[in-house]
C-alpha cells in the first residue's frame, strides 16, 4: 500500500477507535438502557444526546468515513478493509493498559491471529489503479 494511502487508512482506524471510546465513555454515563428506559424513547435520546462524548464520538466516526472513503478510491475494499481490524487491536490494548479491563488469554490469541492477517494482506499487492481510472474501471458497459 502507498504509504499516503497507508496513513490516510491509519487515520480513519484511528479516529473510529476515539470514536468508539467516546460511545463508551458516554453511555457509560447514561447508564443500562433496558426496556423499562424504553419507556420514554425522546427522554432517553435527548439524555444520550446531551452526554457530550456521544455526538464528540459520532463525529469522530464522521471524519473517519471521509478518510476511509479517500482510501476506498485507491485501492480494493478487499485489499483495505482486513486494516479496520487494527480497532479490535487498539481498542483492546486502550481496554488493557488504560481502563484496565481483564483481556483473557484467547482474546489475545485473537488479537496475535488478526494481526497476522493484517501483516498478510498488507504484503500483498493490490492491483495498480490510476486516479483516472479509479477502482473497478475494469468493469465495462458488457458486464465484464
Amino acid at each position: 500500500m502507498p504509504l499516503k494511502t497507508a496513513l490516510l487508512a491509519l487515520c480513519s482506524v484511528s479516529l473510529a477507535t476515539g470514536g468508539q471510546l467516546l460511545l463508551k465513555a458516554g453511555m457509560s454515563r447514561v447508564g443500562f438502557i433496558g426496556s423499562e428506559r424504553l419507556g420514554n424513547p425522546m427522554g432517553l435520546l435527548t439524555q444520550v444526546i446531551k452526554t457530550w462524548q456521544v455526538p464528540l464520538g459520532l463525529l469522530l466516526f464522521f471524519v473517519s468515513a471521509f478518510f476511509w472513503l479517500l482510501v476506498l478510491s485507491r485501492v480494493p475494499l478487499s485489499f483495505a478493509y482486513p486494516f479496520v481490524g487494527l480497532t479490535y487491536v487498539l481498542i483492546t490494548l486502550f481496554g488493557k493498559f488504560v481502563l484496565h479491563e481483564s483481556v483473557p488469554g484467547l482474546r489475545w490469541a485473537g488479537l496475535a491471529l488478526i494481526i497476522t492477517g493484517i501483516l498478510l494482506v498488507g504484503r500483498t499487492s493490490p492491483p495498480d489503479v490510476s486516479p483516472s481510472e479509479g477502482v473497478g474501471a475494469e468493469v465495462t458497459s458488457s458486464g465484464r
